[in-house]
């Protein structure tokens, strides 16, 4: 479906089923407008005003703003590590960035496979977009008391090629966004965090740590219903995880782990050994 077929498509529901309303907010550019637009389909879900119906399709690509403009990986330019003021502005730029895109993976997860997996699936995906939301507005408005904005720097434009290369199969969504995408956040926020504090940035630390804690959550999400999912198929959930990491995640996943962090998320020593 094109994006005039999808924009039609949003004006003829009127927002009345789960997938009209999820569309319409991946089809929102406007960051700010975007983050409202999210935890208001969250609210309106949780209060049973959303039809549980999937009839319209989901994106291929999500709307995006003018700003910031989206660079390849390796034309990316590089970023000091947190200890001046401009380095600090750089990584949070680049982390509101990332919580703006995983407003999109959370909706599309969402609208995508619940039909599939029903209700439950569509409260905790669209429970993880909202958290995002709120995520990326806490970022941007750090930036802006820093003296910057969101927009203001390029961007990383590979995160959504998870989306798009795991749009056929729930296992493998799940075993790539949350379990290896998030889950890396959990291996580095600590250290990140750790940077800021030493800096005296305790605001940013703050913020972080917040969603350090979110993040866990979350994650908790992913394995829980990739194991409900391999449970159905009668897989291994350890082995499927490795093997659909294999097929469709383009980079390595590798030590050092949180190992806490991970192991609260239900990611055990069983996924992770041998990956390295």
């Amino acid at each position: 479906m094109t994006k005039a077929q999808m924009t039609k498509a949003q004006m003829t529901k009127t927002g009345t089923s789960v997938a009209g309303a999820i569309c319409a907010a991946m089809l929102t550019a406007d960051p700010r407008a975007k983050a409202f637009a999210t935890r208001a389909v969250a609210r309106d879900w949780a209060a049973g005003r959303l039809a549980p119906e999937f009839d319209v399709a989901m994106p291929d690509v999500p709307a995006r703003p003018v700003r910031p403009e989206l660079l390849p990986p390796n034309a990316m330019p590089k970023r000091g590590r947190g200890g001046s003021e401009r380095g600090r502005i750089a990584l949070l730029h680049a982390l509101a960035h990332i919580e703006f895109t995983a407003i999109d993976l959370a909706l599309d997860a969402a609208g995508r496979f619940g039909g599939e997996r029903g209700g439950q699936w569509v409260s905790d995906w669209l429970g993880v977009a909202a958290d995002e939301a709120m995520h990326f507005s806490l970022l941007a408005r750090r930036l802006i008391t820093l003296g910057s904005h969101y927009g203001a720097m390029p961007a990383h434009d590979g995160l959504w090629d998870a989306a798009r290369e795991t749009a056929h199969d729930v296992a493998a969504r799940l075993a790539v966004v949350p379990m290896v995408l998030e889950a890396r956040g959990l291996d580095v926020t600590p250290r990140t965090i750790d940077r800021f504090l030493a800096a005296g940035d305790f605001r940013s630390a703050r913020i972080l740590q917040r969603i350090l804690d979110d993040e866990v959550r979350h994650v908790r999400f992913g394995t829980i219903h990739f194991a409900c999912v391999c449970a159905e198929r009668g897989d291994s959930p350890p082995e499927a995880w490795k093997t659909l990491v294999t097929r469709y995640f383009r980079g390595s996943v590798k030590p050092p782990f949180n190992d806490s962090a991970r192991s609260a998320a239900g990611l055990s020593y069983d996924f992770m050994a041998g990956v390295a």
